[in-house]
């Protein structure tokens, strides 16, 4: 009897960790980045206008960017940064990680899954525009590209500190944390997938 009930246990977290709780939530933290790639990729056979296709695909992306930094990380992962203002006028920047309780709102594994590799892959699929518009010496694409990779490498940065305040379980004190501590800590990045 007792192997039964460790099978079914291992069953149902399994079949706990596969189930998708927000997905339009996931669907949308895909959409604008996918979306934005594939017009990369079709804009210059479109269209000749480079101004049009300038603007559709800056425009997805900051769509990206304000629903994954404003409604997916918290959603999907438990997670969330921002930028506050102190009474002295300094900028402080806020990370926080939600911890994992049984009744919260966290997203699933599978969610979780989704939300990191986006996260992750979008990035370097626009580093390998970068260096294809590079070595084509297609110039005014360049610049379209380096815009895009600011706004999803600032995702991927704000996340990865909210994941290592989470980690170490130390307050959002970012003055004295530096980029050191994510190439010190390979599990933070590695540890997500």
């Amino acid at each position: 009897m007792m192997l039964d009930d460790l099978i079914l246990l291992c069953f149902e977290s399994a079949r706990r960790s596969a189930v998708i709780r927000h997905p339009l939530a996931s669907f949308f933290h895909l959409f604008f980045r996918v979306v934005a790639i594939v017009a990369y990729l079709l804009c210059d056979w479109i269209s000749e206008n480079f101004a049009w296709c300038f603007v559709l695909i800056i425009t997805l992306l900051s769509f990206d960017f304000w629903s994954v930094k404003n409604v997916t990380g918290r959603l999907l992962v438990g997670l969330r940064w921002w930028n506050q203002i102190d009474e002295d006028g300094k900028s402080l920047w806020v990370f926080e990680a939600k911890k994992a309780s049984l009744g919260n709102n966290n997203g699933t594994e599978a969610e979780a899954r989704i939300f990191w590799l986006g996260l992750i892959i979008c990035p370097l699929i626009w580093t390998f525009f970068f260096f294809t518009s590079l070595f084509s010496l297609k110039i005014k694409w360049l610049s379209l590209v380096v815009a895009s990779i600011s706004l999803q490498v600032a995702n991927l940065y704000g996340y990865l500190r909210c994941k290592a305040v989470g980690e170490d379980g130390q307050p959002a004190d970012i003055r004295s944390f530096s980029g050191e501590h994510l190439l010190q800590r390979p599990d933070i990045i590695f540890g997500i997938l």
